[in-house]
């Protein structure tokens, strides 16, 4: 399985029913492809609607059916349309269950940074602070490694902070991990990766329990 899938598919299985979750740009979107249609579970997107179902079917595409990234989604049947006013006032009052966020930097203390890099050009937040701030469970989404080979699972974010202490759950290519009082702790792997090769790519402190899991079930 493509290790962008395999992430999309793991992360899928923390809704519940009767979710209302939010996908961030770029890999998180790919969740949508992996959500159970017959849980009840609706998508948010920061552009004003509700009811993000899978990707288009190449040749499908609308070009009025955008996600927050302008990249093409379809709707599901009792999806609703509304202004940026209305849709931000779900991402800050409480009303997502999970988003799942991109990440630059994610730390012990559940702190992230994602929006920008010192000295290059960026558009801006978008909804990034927001909705860290305001859903009640955020889960990352990300390469373990950045371009460059540093790990993205850091002691403590060096670059400019989205959001402090609100990251529940990471999961990226090598494993599953969770953010608590205590730090990170390992839970899940992914096939054919070992606990000595997650450690050496994290400049966190891993907690490593007596039972890890395999992130592919």
């Amino acid at each position: 399985m493509d290790k962008r899938e395999m992430i999309a598919k793991r992360i899928a299985e923390y809704f519940q029913e009767g979710d209302l979750g939010n996908l961030g740009i770029g890999l998180p979107t790919l969740v949508a492809n992996h959500i159970p249609q017959d849980k009840g579970i609706m998508l948010h997107s920061e552009n004003g609607f509700i009811g993000i179902g899978p990707n288009p079917q190449p040749g499908e595409e609308d070009k009025d059916v955008v996600n927050a990234g302008g990249h093409p989604v379809t709707i599901l049947p009792g999806g609703s349309c509304f202004d940026s006013a209305f849709s931000f006032l779900l991402a800050r009052g409480g009303h997502v269950n999970i988003t799942v966020l991109g990440a630059l930097e994610v730390d012990e203390k559940g702190d992230l940074a994602n929006w920008m890099i010192p000295g290059k050009l960026v558009p801006g937040m978008g909804g990034a602070m927001d909705l860290a701030a305001g859903a009640k469970k955020v889960i990352i989404a990300m390469e373990h490694v950045s371009k460059h080979g540093e790990s993205k699972v850091r002691k403590k974010c060096t670059l400019p902070l989205t959001a402090v202490g609100v990251v529940k759950h990471i999961v990226t290519e090598l494993g599953v991990m969770d953010v608590t009082e205590e730090g990170i702790v390992l839970r899940e792997l992914a096939p054919g990766v070992t606990v000595e090769e997650i450690v050496s790519k994290t400049e966190a402190t891993l907690i490593i329990p007596d039972e890890v899991g395999s992130m592919v079930r």
